[in-house]
């Protein structure tokens, strides 16, 4: 198949990317490669791909010295210009939508990036798909739109319409979006609410990176809430398999969905949403004893109280994907971990 990625030079992007050209499907990776995190990350995320740095330059099709299946550009989300001319050009199989401005506190003080990449930018992606025909969308939405749910395990059975953030915000607007797209235009949507990802090559804003280099640098680490805490660590070979699984699996609408019932992760309109997480939530004092027991070196604590827009705990109902794709993630954090810590130290001593 011919599959655009959208956030090719991101952390989950790259996994996809990388695991798809090595099933054999050719692939168009986008990406801004904006400063939200140094962006050196991005280019060796794309270095390992085969893309050199004439990836730089906005709107030139770069083609991998590594993958001769694989092409690059790096531009916007929100220029609708390029969007349209890039679905012009190509006839993608799928779209796998997986980039998007992210953190839920960074949202907090610059809320307009939010609006314009998750917001514009999916909308100019629906439309290019809805133009162009695209057979199926797949969409990274976020656990984080469950926020003031206090139900676990968190279900897409449940409604989700108290976000803490305006990031989670963005993503339910995602979903919505797509239902709209797929009911009026039959255009296969499945949304993937993401839980706490983690592994190599992943993003340094995320806590258990922060954690690693405070760490080997001796510095202390911020431990929010007393560590009382619970995420869904989900490893990101584990998400990838999900993603490709589900990109397989075009929705075909729910004959018996019920109008007067309506389930929320479903529609007579070929449209799904499913949670893709580890289905077990960890302590957070928990993963950070794992941590340093991997790195073996006693983390420096500094205690602090809960932030504005954090949950208190997250945990993945995944039996709706299981029964679509039979499949489940099945790495623990000890093994994720260990493989994180792994090509955090080489990738440490070479930046």
């Amino acid at each position: 198949m011919r599959v655009l990625v959208t956030g090719a030079a991101g952390f989950i992007g790259f996994h996809t990317t990388k695991k798809l050209l090595e099933r054999g499907d050719s692939v168009v990776g986008i990406d801004s490669i904006n400063a939200y995190y140094d962006p050196k990350l991005k280019f060796a995320r794309l270095a390992e791909l085969g893309i050199g740095r004439e990836a730089e330059g906005w709107g030139a099709t770069v083609r991998s010295d590594t993958y001769p299946e694989l092409h690059f550009i790096r531009m916007k989300l929100e220029d609708q210009a390029s969007i349209e001319a890039l679905f012009r050009e190509y006839a993608f199989d799928r779209v796998i939508h997986l980039a998007a401005q992210a953190g839920v506190r960074y949202s907090i003080d610059h809320p307009r990036e939010y609006i314009d990449s998750n917001i514009v930018g999916f909308l100019n992606i629906l439309e290019g798909c809805r133009q162009a025909k695209t057979p199926h969308l797949v969409y990274a939405s976020s656990s984080s739109v469950y926020g003031l749910n206090d139900t676990r395990p968190f279900t897409t059975h449940d409604h989700t319409d108290h976000p803490v953030s305006l990031y989670a915000a963005t993503k339910k607007s995602d979903e919505l979006m797509a239902h709209a797209y797929s009911q009026l235009y039959k255009l296969p949507t499945t949304g993937l609410r993401f839980f706490t990802v983690y592994g190599p090559w992943g993003r340094p804003d995320m806590a258990y990176f922060k954690f690693a280099l405070a760490i080997s640098e001796g510095r202390p680490i911020d431990i929010y809430n007393d560590g009382d805490m619970w995420r869904d660590f989900t490893y990101v070979d584990d998400i990838v398999e999900g993603v490709l699984r589900v990109a397989d699996e075009i929705p075909m609408g729910n004959p018996s969905w019920d109008s007067a019932n309506p389930d929320p992760s479903s529609s007579r309109a070929p449209y799904k949403v499913y949670n893709i997480g580890n289905n077990h939530s960890e302590r957070l004092s928990v993963f950070v004893e794992t941590l340093e027991r991997v790195m073996g070196k006693v983390a420096v604590k500094k205690y602090l109280p809960m932030q504005p827009g954090d949950v208190y705990a997250t945990e993945a109902d995944i039996d709706d994907l299981e029964a679509a794709v039979q499949w489940r993630p099945t790495t623990g954090i000890a093994e994720g971990l260990e493989r994180f810590v792994e090509w955090f130290s080489g990738y440490s001593s070479r930046a």
